[in-house]
């Protein structure tokens, strides 16, 4: 019995000098993402692919709100053919209005996953680049509950995507 403790402690010993000489880093992907110079332009580049769009959806719903004051502002005067007519005319277009509102969202969401994926893919190269220019044994990301500051190298991978090239 004195033989196993004594070899799971020899074991121990041995595997404590090993990690001493791990080299153990940490980032912080969330933080990367929000102060990445990529993700700023990016958005930007969302907004002017989406915003004529956004703004054609807008026009759609000042079009159905001005339908529906009219309708409530001379339902008094309007025959009830003239009524039915916009009733019919405003489904419509709520309808039309709902569908592009879908689309745009679906479409939104597809080029959104898109930059993100470039992205991620991104911040992946940099980490890689620092962990074997600084001779990293182990960095981690998601999952870590606490890092010491010494090990958390989220700035520079921030720098590092800061210099690199679109």
């Amino acid at each position: 019995m004195k033989t196993k403790i004594a070899l799971f402690l020899g074991l121990l010993l041995t595997a404590n000098v090993s990690f001493a000489d791990l080299k153990i880093g940490f980032v912080n992907i969330p933080a990367v993402l929000e102060k990445a110079p990529q993700a700023e332009k990016a958005k930007k580049r969302l907004e002017q692919e989406f915003s004529p769009r956004d703004k054609q959806l807008v026009a759609q719903q000042k079009e159905i709100q001005s339908i529906e004051e009219k309708m409530t502002r001379d339902a008094s005067v309007m025959s009830e053919k003239e009524r039915n007519n916009l009733e019919k005319d405003v489904l419509n277009k709520k309808r039309d209005a709902k569908r592009a509102q879908q689309e745009f969202s679906e479409d939104f969401n597809v080029r959104r996953n898109e930059e993100l994926g470039k992205l991620q893919r991104r911040i992946v190269e940099a980490i890689r680049a620092i962990a074997k220019d600084q001779n990293y044994d182990l960095l981690l990301t998601d999952g870590v509950i606490y890092a010491n500051e010494q090990i958390d190298i989220t700035k520079q991978v921030q720098e590092k995507l800061s210099t690199m090239p679109e």
